[in-house]
Formats: C-alpha cells, structure tokens, sequence
C-alpha cells in the first residue's frame, strides 16, 4: 500500500505546481499578445493621423481651386454685363440722336405744310372764282341751268348704259344658252334614252273583290263587330255600300290600306270571319308588308346597283312604294332618279356609284314624314347622318329643293335628276286647286312689274306672255324685265320642269281716212 500512497502524494503535490506553472505561463502569452496589440493599435492610429491630415490638406486645396474658379467666372460674367450695359447705352443714345434729327425733320415739314396749305387755299379761291366765271358764262351760252345740264348728262349716261347692259346681257345669254343647251340637250337626252321606268298611280282607297254579296253581311258581322274589329285594328275605314261584289277600303296611310286589304282578302278565303280571327289575319299581314317592304328596298338597291345601305335604310326604302307625290310613285320615283344621276354623272366624269346613292335617298325622308314633324328635306337629312352617310349624300338630300346651297356637283346632277323626273309628261298630276292657284299666281307676279298692260299663263303654266306698254318700256328695258320676272318667280313659285317669260312690246297707230 505504500507505493500507492506515496504516488497519491507525489500526485497531489505535483497537481498544483503545474497549475501554477501553466497559469503563470498563460499569463505571460496573455501579456505579450497585449502588447503587441497595442503597439499594432499605435501604429494605426498614427497612420490614421497622418491620412486625415493628408485629406484635410487636399480638401483645403481643392476648396481654394473652386473659390478661384469662381471668382474668376464672376469678374468675366461681370465684365460681359459692364460690356452689354455699355452697348445698350449707345445704342439708347444713337437712338435719341435719331429721334431729335427726326423731330427737326417733322418740324420743318410742318412748317413747309402749313404754307403749302396756305397756299393751297390762296389757288383754290382762284380756281373756285374762275370755275363760277366759266360755268356764268356756260350757261349763258348753252340756256341750260347747271342741274338742267347735270339731269340731261346723267339721262344720257343712263341710256347709253342700259343699251350697253342689256345689248351684253343678251350676247352673253345667247351665247351661254347655245353652249348649256347643246350640251344640256346631249347629257339629259342620253340619260333619259337610257333609263326606262314603270310608275303606278296610287290613290287613297283601294278595293277588294268579294265572291258574292252575301259576304258583305258576315264581314259586318253580328251589330257591326267584325267591321268595328277590322277598322280598328288597321285604322281604315271600310265602305260597304251598293257596289256589286266590292268592298272599299278608305285612309290616307297607305301602309295600313295594303295591310287592311290583305288581311280582308284572307279572311274572305279563309271563310272564318270573327273578331279573334280579324286580328290574328291583321298581325299576319302586318308581318307580310313588313317583309315585303325589306325585300322591295333590297330590290331597289339591288336594281340600282349599289350596296353597304343600312339595312333599316333600305327598309324605310321599300315602305317608300307606299308613298305617293301627285300621283307618282315615291319609290320608283327615287330609282329613276338615281339610274338618271348615275348616267349624268358618267357623262360629266364624277363618281358615277355616289351620284346614285345620293340619287336614291334624296326623297328618303318622304317614308316617315307621315309619322314625325318636319318637311321631307329635313327628316331625310337626319335620317342620313343618323346612319353614317356621307357628306356628299347629306348635301344632296338638303339641296335637291334649293333649300340649301349644292356644295358639289353630284348634288346639282341630284337636283337635274329629280327635276327631270317629276317634270316628264304624265310623271304626275296636280290637284284642280293647285293648278289654278299656280296660275293666278304667276300672272300676279308678272302684273306687280311697272310697264307691264297685261299677262297671260299658258300652256298649263309653263309659259307666261306678257304685254307691256311701249311707252313705259324700252326694248332694252324688256331684256332687264324678263330677267327680273324670271328671278322672281323662281323665288317665290315652286313648279316642275320651268317657265318660259315671253315680254311682247308692241306698237300700233291708228288713223281713220275720210
């Protein structure tokens, strides 16, 4: 035991001197590290203080370089606006320099004036006294005044003027009908040569055969209920009356007539005539003319020969064939005269596919002037530009009447086309009423001229001869008064094709041998 005992010892005497031993070792490394470290740090710190010191030198530097730099832009921007100043200084004192010449020029001038004038005034009273003298003495010669002679002067010149007025108003008339008829006559020949159009007279009744008269009775019906239905349901009022196997359908919408007569023509064949069935007929054939007008604007557009209409255009198109202008036909009215603007345009070298559109919707406004307020013009105008027409067609539509100024030449082949066609012998018929209206009227307007004895409408208004009084009227007085006539009759009279004024002075004596 005592080798272990003593090796116990051994260990627990040798265990704190080698503690001591490596601490105090550890100690020292510690120490040695710490000063190196600190030696380090001095270093750096002396090197830092030596950057900084560097940096703050060239900052200083670098400070009195831009001081310098901009002491020196500021002495040359200075010396530029001393130099500018001193420009604006002469030129200020060259300019009054100018100013004072200038105003010692306009005083002698005025000086020089002021004389002048008096002057002036001094020839003047000379001149004014030598004038009295001379006239004096005019007068004396001639025994004439000097209003007497100024009148004679000016009646003279008056005369020699009108002569000369109306001797040029008739070449230049002259030559220019020669020209514009030849080739008015050429173009408008060609074109009606070339369009052939068929036109229905419609009037405000239309009639429906019946099978038998006893048909009249059950289209009546029990205390007048199957009529009452059907006039109420199409607004036409229905005639029954003596008239073998016939019934009159009467209304000036001839939409609801044609709707009116085919519901009545199938009730008839139908045989089944009561109230239920009148409507259900009615709204059928209200179905059928709706259809048959989409395919009658589809045919016009088609027969012209144009396309891209909008398609409630061209059904306001087809409802046209129920419309009627003194008998002529809306529709067909309107295909002729765009087959018509379509062969004039290509005689005058425009766009001949524009020329018939413009011609085909000229009257559009005439479908729906029944139902809205506003002449054709106007609503055919709105209806245009509401579906994006263009310019061209809008300017036709409001000038084929002379509403308004043609602004191009395919409305002025509009207005030629429609004219044409309305004026063509039989186109249309006019009203009794209108007729002699027209007349009188024409004969009042030619009898309110001064000059004029007598006036005579002939030939059914399309020419009017008037008489003059030969003393009143020169005969270069009649050249200016046909024209004035004709002016103002195209201004206040609306009539088809035109009128021809024929001015007749004539002189008669008379003597009796005894």
């Amino acid at each position: 035991m005592s080798p272990i005992i003593s090796a116990l010892l051994a260990a627990i005497i040798v265990a704190p001197i080698t503690w001591f031993a490596a601490v105090a070792h550890r100690k020292k490394s510690y120490e040695n590290k710490i000063g190196s470290a600190e030696e380090k740090s001095r270093e750096i710190i002396d090197e830092a203080l030596k950057v900084a010191e560097t940096k703050k030198k060239e900052a200083l530097l670098e400070a009195k370089e831009e001081n310098l730099k901009a002491r020196n832009e500021l002495e040359k921007e200075t010396k530029e606006r001393r130099a500018e100043v001193q420009r604006y200084e002469r030129r200020v004192l060259s300019k009054e320099e100018n100013l004072d010449r200038k105003a010692e020029t306009m005083e002698k001038r005025e000086s020089g004036l002021v004389s002048r004038e008096e002057f002036l005034k001094k020839r003047t009273a000379e001149v004014e006294a030598l004038f009295a003298k001379e006239q004096e003495e005019l007068e004396k010669i001639s025994g004439l005044t000097s209003e007497q002679a100024k009148e004679y002067l000016l009646k003279s010149v008056e005369d020699d003027v009108k002569h000369d007025t109306a001797k040029l108003i008739k070449e230049l008339e002259s030559k220019a009908k020669e020209e514009a008829d030849k080739k008015a006559r050429e173009y408008v020949v060609t074109a009606i040569q070339r369009c052939a159009a068929d036109h229905v007279a419609e009037t405000t009744v239309s009639v429906v055969q019946l099978p038998s008269d006893e048909m009249k009775g059950r289209i009546i019906g029990r205390e007048g209920r199957n009529i009452r239905t059907l006039e109420t349901m199409t607004g036409v009022e229905l005639i029954i009356d003596d008239t073998p196997e016939a019934v009159v359908l009467s209304g000036f919408d001839p939409i609801r007539r044609e709707v009116a007569r085919i519901a009545l023509e199938r009730l008839i064949v139908d045989g089944r005539i009561h109230p239920a069935r009148i409507e259900e007929m009615v709204e059928k054939a209200q179905k059928e003319v709706e259809g048959m007008m989409r395919e009658e604007g589809e045919a016009a557009i088609l027969e012209v020969g144009i396309h891209n209409i909008h398609p409630e255009l061209v059904k306001l198109l087809g409802k046209m064939k129920f419309r009627t202008s003194y008998g002529q036909n809306a529709l067909r009215h309107s295909v002729e005269v765009a087959q018509l603007s379509g062969l004039l345009a290509s005689e005058v070298g425009v766009d001949v596919r524009m020329a018939k559109r413009a011609g085909l919707l000229h009257d559009i406004g005439k479908s729906v002037d029944h139902e809205m307020e506003g002449s054709h013009i106007q609503l055919g105008s709105e209806l245009c530009k509401k579906y994006k027409e263009s310019a061209v067609v809008i300017n036709a539509v409001e000038s084929h009447h002379g509403d308004v100024e043609p602004t191009n030449l395919i409305s002025c082949i509009v207005q030629a086309a429609d004219t044409i066609s309305a004026a063509r012998p039989g186109a249309r018929r006019e009203t009794l009423e209108t007729y002699t209206n027209r007349l009188k009227q024409l004969e009042d307007i030619t009898n309110a001229f001064k000059g004029v004895d007598k006036s005579f409408a002939i030939q059914a208004g399309r020419e009017v001869r008037i008489m003059v009084v030969p003393d009143q009227i020169s005969d270069d007085d009649m050249v200016l008064l046909a024209r004035d006539i004709s002016k103002r009759i195209e201004a206040e009279l609306e009539y088809p094709g035109q009128i021809k004024v024929n001015v007749i002075r004539e002189s008669r004596v008379t003597d009796y041998a005894k």
